[in-house]
């Protein structure tokens, strides 16, 4: 080491105590800041809530980075894994400039200190973790797994970007991360970013060792060399080391670690790269809890398990570790860091980067600076024509995937899919005439549409699909996440996390609207009949619903033309988590595109072609549905009732944005109360046939005036191997079923139409031995045939652009 970078390493050493300094600050105190006199229990917060164990390390990697940021001008996105450690990135924030320029009632000062300290993990303040609230973050890491994917998510498409993620060796142990070693498989060094992955071995986790800390060092680093990294290990701060010794061990490797990334950039980028490189990383052991109290009360705390939370507990109430607390703040000597008026003394200066160049104040750490709006290609050209009248079949996705094909054309580098190995099977292969999907690895001369550069991602782990997608959209960019839909509920969890991340995010005013996250749900519960029980589960939409208003949307488009229009407004939103439910298979086409444009507006509508009402009289009863296949099963009752009761006024309702069905005062997308009742009538009875659970439409219409007299057939968790039709037949959503519903529950046909109930129930009988004796459906209900196919008759629509033809709520401005 020379002597000039020993004299930096110094004023690393500084801004690490400094921050350190901070976050026992932020975790202990309300006032006194700067410990002008001796601290008493009114300067204590009552509840001491903050996780010290893993903070010191992110300081140092924080101070370490602020260094090669300064020295290189590098663009470095900061991810805290243990994101529970938010004192720190908040504390680093704070003398970066950006959290007093962001929030001008917390100065650099001892005002400005005493706030941040206050508001921590406080009624009215900030939360523990690297929350929305966080300048620079897009990781929260409450929920422990993700950070490494967050990573790669934000790295792609960033050549100029380098991610550094610090990961926890108990979040080591989650499965998402674990399988996230494996993405350098799809990281190009040509036209991505890079990931640093930066692993600290402290120990322990909560109140157990960590796996990875208690294997032989060989057969750790055989584990990431097998992952395909260069990994270093730095290890330090153990009985009582002088930590700059620490700092000297650590700058050697990291500055090591980033002139490998950009020796593999700089080959990719010239000369070219064959295979995947061996990218660094750095494992990095260090005590839990490190320069915090080593013994409390005749217990060993540095380096045990039991720093995780808050080594002092008793603070408050006990006047000795109140003497503790102070000897470990002054053991910081912040007489050296901070000036009389609090601010970060000129010390500090050389390690802070200017602007942009902050980690705190990365534009991508707030993604929405950088957006785009895509460029979407106009939807004629892919819409099924419906010239010989309604009903010419056509497989959604398929017609979709030729729409997608030319989104990636028109956007090469802000927009990609994402996926579990299912693009070829969910029919959207028509993408990979203008793409191929990205893989870094070894191919064969079987292999199709893989290649160094792709727009598609698809790994076998719903898991990091999401997490790329979360983290490319965070970053400014857009895509679509598609699976099956059963098999989607493996991310409920990182869907809770994320969607509540959106709902604190709109909540901030300097974070700017990014790209809404957008499911394509295909191969569902309704044509999963070949598959069986295992692969049929709608309930993902119940899931959904159930977070906020303002940030889930619901679409089940009937037909290809409605899923065209469905998705360009999807994709051109924001903010929102869009879930579309979608079939794969031949489905007659009902709308023309003008009709799906008007019928996604309204959300919901009356198809008077497929019902039976008289103009100016009220119907007996509203049959409704929502789904491809409920919907057609639905219209194939209607014309039964038809020929068997003309008399019969029915009218034939479809929904297709979910959330009309709740009411206008619980979601911005709902219906009002009169709304409601002049479609779905005030006494009248519903028979309405839903693609999911049941139990969901009567939750968003537990209100409604006539919900007593909604009636709904949906999956009753009835499944196996079978036919399509018998599938309907168990779970009673079948057209036959549907009848009899109708016959039972209006008014004075029960007696009269028995007859026409047992015929129903004959034919059911007869479909299901023929499906058990021959294996396939009869043409009668497989095909067109019983549907109401005629021309279109509604007017076409002529709305000046997408927003106003969805006629619901525009995506609110940037705030």
């Amino acid at each position: 080491m020379t002597e000039s970078s020993g004299s930096y390493l110094s004023v690393v050493d500084a801004w690490w105590r400094a921050a350190n300094y901070l976050s026992v600050g932020q975790i202990h105190l309300m006032d006194d800041p700067l410990l002008e006199r001796p601290l008493t229990a009114a300067d204590i917060k009552p509840r001491l809530l903050g996780h010290w164990g893993t903070t010191p390390v992110l300081n140092l990697v924080y101070a370490h980075l602020n260094r090669f940021i300064v020295e290189r001008d590098l663009s470095v996105l900061f991810v805290a894994g243990p994101g529970h450690g938010g004192a720190a990135v908040v504390a680093n924030s704070w003398l970066d400039g950006t959290y007093s320029e962001l929030y001008p009632d917390v100065p650099q000062d001892s005002t400005g200190m005493r706030r941040l300290f206050r508001q921590f993990s406080f009624p009215g303040g900030v939360p523990s973790h690297a929350s929305p609230e966080t300048p620079g973050s897009i990781h929260e890491g409450g929920e422990l797994g993700y950070s490494l994917v967050h990573a790669f998510g934000a790295a792609l498409d960033n050549p100029e970007l380098v991610v550094a993620c610090v990961i926890g060796d108990g979040e080591a142990e989650t499965a998402t991360l674990s399988a996230s070693w494996q993405l350098t498989m799809f990281l190009n060094p040509e036209t991505d970013g890079a990931v640093l992955p930066i692993l600290n071995l402290n120990g322990y986790k909560i109140a157990n060792p960590t796996v990875l800390a208690r294997i032989p060092e060989e057969q750790l680093l055989q584990l990431f060399r097998g992952h395909g990294y260069a990994p270093r290990i730095v290890t330090g701060g153990f009985d009582g080391e002088d930590p700059l010794r620490v700092h000297e061990r650590l700058a050697e490797a990291m500055g090591a670690a980033l002139d490998e990334i950009a020796a593999i950039q700089a080959k990719a980028r010239t000369t070219g790269m064959e295979g995947r490189p061996a990218w660094p990383m750095l494992i990095l052991r260090t005590p839990k809890g490190w320069t915090g109290p080593r013994v409390v009360d005749g217990l060993p705390m540095e380096g045990t398990w039991r720093p995780h939370l808050v080594p002092l507990t008793r603070v408050r109430e006990d006047s000795g570790q109140r003497a503790q607390l102070e000897e470990w703040l002054r053991g910081y000597r912040p007489e050296q860091l901070f000036g009389r008026d609090g601010a970060p003394t000129p010390a500090l200066a050389p390690n802070r980067p200017s602007g942009d160049r902050r980690m705190s104040a990365n534009p991508h750490g707030n993604g929405g600076l950088l957006r785009n709006a895509l460029s979407l290609p106009a939807l004629e050209r892919y819409a099924v024509e419906l010239g010989g009248g309604r009903g010419p079949l056509a497989e959604p996705t398929r017609v979709l995937g030729s729409w997608l094909r030319d989104v990636i054309v028109a956007n090469p580098r802000t927009f990609r899919i994402f996926g579990p190995d299912e693009m070829m099977s969910n029919r959207l292969e028509d993408v990979y005439a203008a793409t191929a999907k990205a893989w870094q690895g070894e191919t064969l001369p079987t292999d199709e549409h893989l290649a160094r550069e792709g727009r598609v991602i698809e790994v076998l782990s719903e898991n990091l699909t999401q997490g790329l997608l979360e983290a490319y959209v965070l970053t400014g960019r857009h895509g679509i996440f598609t699976s099956y839909e059963a098999f989607i509920h493996v991310i409920d969890s990182m869907f809770n996390q994320y969607a509540k991340w959106l709902e604190l995010a709109e909540q901030v005013p300097w974070r700017r609207s990014v790209s809404s996250f957008t499911y394509l749900l295909s191969s569902h519960v309704w044509r999963q009949d070949y598959n069986g029980f295992s692969h049929q589960d709608p309930g993902f939409l119940d899931h959904v619903v159930n977070k906020q208003a303002s940030i889930v949307r619901v679409y089940l488009p009937v037909d290809a033309n409605s899923l065209l229009v469905t998705m360009e407004h999807c994709l051109a939103s924001r903010d929102y988590v869009n879930v579309v439910v979608a079939g794969k298979q031949p489905t007659p086409t009902l709308l023309t595109l003008d009709e799906a444009r008007v019928h996604g507006a309204r959300g919901v509508s009356i198809w008077d072609w497929a019902g039976t009402e008289v103009l100016g009289e009220e119907p007996d009863v509203v049959v409704a549905a929502a789904g491809d296949v409920p919907t057609l099963e639905a219209m194939a009752a209607v014309q039964i009732l038809k020929d068997a009761i003309p008399t019969l006024r029915v009218r034939f309702v479809n929904v297709v944005d979910l959330m009309r069905l709740q009411s206008s005062t619980e979601h911005p997308h709902g219906l009002t109360d009169e709304e409601f009742d002049a479609i779905f009538t005030h006494d009248r009875p519903v028979v309405f046939a839903f693609h999911g659970y049941p139990s969901l439409v009567h939750q968003l219409t537990y209100r409604r005036a006539n919900h007593r007299n909604i009636h709904v057939r949906g999956y009753k968790e009835r499944g196996t191997t079978t036919t399509p039709f018998a599938m309907l037949m168990m779970n009673d959503l079948d057209r036959f079923r549907l009848v009899m519903d109708v016959v039972r529950r209006v008014p004075g046909l029960a007696v009269p139409h028995a007859p026409l109930t047992q015929r129903m129930d004959d034919e059911r009988m007869a479909h299901r031995e023929r499906a058990h004796r021959f294996g396939e459906d009869g043409p009668d209900v497989s095909g067109l045939l019983g549907l109401p196919f005629a021309r279109p008759a509604v007017p076409p629509a002529s709305p000046s652009d997408s927003d106003a033809m969805w006629g619901t709520i525009t995506p609110r401005p940037d705030r």
